[in-house]
């Protein structure tokens, strides 16, 4: 039998779980279907032996659209600030507030005192970021606001801010360039430059890396962790009447029927569809049999571009449980820290050495991939969280949860999967992050540790769906081929599938969880929008 819907959205990550709320809170008859047996995806908590761990975001940003975004759902979201600690070999700066940029400024500064004026040109570039940021969120997002309600709102604050959020999207369309291009034309010293960018996906738009400053003192931090952010949401979804189907992988769509087919034979009838999954895999299922030719031929056309195009880095990350008290790790930084072992840099490592290791596949030896890897850890970024040190109740007595995260290239990990010493690969790099933790900001560590484990790419494809591992969506070193400018993020909803709708990290670039907020809601309304002129049309 087969099971009808007005919408049904494909994807229980947060993109999917808004459209699905809003769908429902509208009183839309809403089905979700998600492939795991719980929604979330990428924003993920979970507990082992008494340790609280957050599977993917590490936290949330408060301003502009997620908080809006509660407070429209009223959704009740207990959380803390969560400040976040830069440092570089032993060298800590916390950064609360803005006034702490120039903390950042004197940390360079004591590692490369013969680059001050390049130093000063970075500062320079971030804080006018930073004003263009304050220009973004100084008004909750208008998405999230009903104009007909609050008049005065709209006249008093919306329309004088337009005018200066338009000015602030034309300099930041200006910033759109990779951020090592930017960096290359105003710092003259590499290891300087690594520093910076190093913190970023490769080729990552200057303006989305350059905010990074302002971001950090943004960031909060749910009690329980980030995953009661979804399952909030998800309360609201059933609240509203909405309906969830877990468990549940969709194989076929024929969009001229408006039919899904899921791997069980199980079918679905839709009105409209939200696609709030991995993206290759809504055109690799998209059957334009019964389709006029014209319509076939642009879903073809757009087909082979998106499945020509990788996503950006993934990330390779650690989990630790050791026996030492939260009072150690807190002396030395906030509960999120981002952290560079050594001033030196990664300069080639992570670009023409990789690509050389990948070129050379076939006649390397195990121990070169290795020495590889080991360089790598010993230069790299660690973005370090540690969940006891925002939320009291997220470890054990004395005890400390860590999760330790680096940039990784999903195409080395799958290779050694296939050359079949995955295994030994992941231990080796466990090995090898804890041993850097352990011989600079966390001395002794590695004799503390109670048990640890690891989550590579080819875990987040697995767990997501998401091609290649991806977390941010599309690679920036290639044409982006969705939206890509704020002006036109109305239309990275749209596809020429009929009836069909993207929402997610995929649907625009770059993209993070606020974005995922906005183009789940953006087609959720669409999809409403389409449904009621449907229904119109039919009398």
């Amino acid at each position: 039998m087969t099971e009808q819907s007005t919408v049904i959205v494909v994807g229980g990550g947060i993109a999917g779980l808004t459209a699905a709320a809003y769908a429902a809170k509208k009183g839309v008859d809403v089905l979700l279907i998600e492939k795991n047996s719980t929604c979330g995806g990428l924003i993920n908590t979970f507990a082992r032996d008494g340790f609280v761990f957050d599977g993917g975001v590490r936290a949330l940003e408060s301003a502009g659209i997620i908080k809006p975004m509660l407070t429209d759902l009223q959704i009740d979201l207990p959380s803390i600030k969560s400040n976040v600690s830069v440092g570089i070999a032993g060298d800590v700066i916390n950064v609360e507030s803005e006034a702490n940029l120039a903390d950042y400024e004197k940390l360079l500064l004591r590692f490369y005192p013969d680059s001050a004026d390049d130093i000063g040109r970075l500062m320079d570039a971030i804080k006018e970021v930073m004003r263009n940021m304050k220009i973004l969120y100084a008004v909750d997002n208008p998405l999230f606001k009903n104009f007909k309600e609050d008049g005065a709102y709209f006249v008093s604050k919306y329309l004088p801010w337009m005018f200066k959020f338009l000015l602030a999207l034309r300099k930041i369309d200006a910033m759109k360039g990779p951020v090592e291009e930017f960096l290359a034309g105003i710092i003259k010293n590499q290891s300087l430059m690594d520093i910076v960018d190093q913190h970023f996906f490769a080729a990552t738009p200057t303006f989305f890396a350059m905010s990074y400053f302002y971001l950090y003192t943004d960031y909060f931090y749910p009690k329980g962790g980030v995953g009661t952010l979804p399952a909030k949401v998800q309360e609201k979804l059933l609240a509203f009447g909405g309906r969830i189907k877990n468990d549940t992988k969709i194989v076929t769509l024929d969009p001229a029927a408006r039919l899904l087919t899921d791997s069980e034979g199980n079918t679905y009838q839709y009105e409209q569809l939200v696609w709030a999954a991995d993206l290759k895999h809504l055109y690799s299922i998209a059957d334009t049999n019964g389709l006029p030719q014209e319509k076939a031929s642009k879903i073809k056309a757009e087909k082979d571009l998106l499945l020509s195009r990788k996503g950006a880095e993934s990330i390779f990350t650690l989990f630790l449980a050791v026996d030492m008290p939260p009072e150690d790790f807190k002396k030395i930084s906030h509960g999120h820290f981002f952290y560079t072992p050594s001033p030196k840099g990664l300069g080639e490592t992570h670009r023409s050495e990789l690509q050389g290791l990948l070129k050379q596949w076939g006649s390397l030896d195990k121990q070169t991939v290795l020495a590889w890897l080991d360089r790598f850890c010993e230069l790299n970024t660690y973005e370090i969280s540690i969940p006891v040190l925002k939320d009291s109740e997220a470890a054990p007595p004395g005890k400390t949860g860590i999760i330790a995260s680096l940039l990784f290239e999903y195409e080395l990990v799958r290779r050694v999967k296939e050359d079949g010493w995955y295994e030994e690969f992941k231990s080796h790099l466990e090995a090898k992050m804890i041993d850097v933790l352990s011989s600079s900001i966390y001395p002794g560590l590695k004799d503390h540790v109670l048990f640890q484990f690891s989550a590579s790419p080819l875990s987040i494809e697995a767990l997501v769906g998401s091609s290649g591992g991806a977390i941010i969506g599309w690679s920036f070193k290639e044409p982006v081929p969705v939206t890509s400018s704020m002006l036109g993020v109305n239309d990275s909803i749209k596809t020429s599938i009929p009836g069909v709708f993207k929402a997610g990290q995929w649907s625009y670039s770059p993209t993070g969880v606020p974005t995922s907020i906005m183009t789940g809601r953006l087609a959720a309304d669409a999809a409403i929008k389409a449904a009621k002129a449907i229904k119109a049309r039919k009398g």
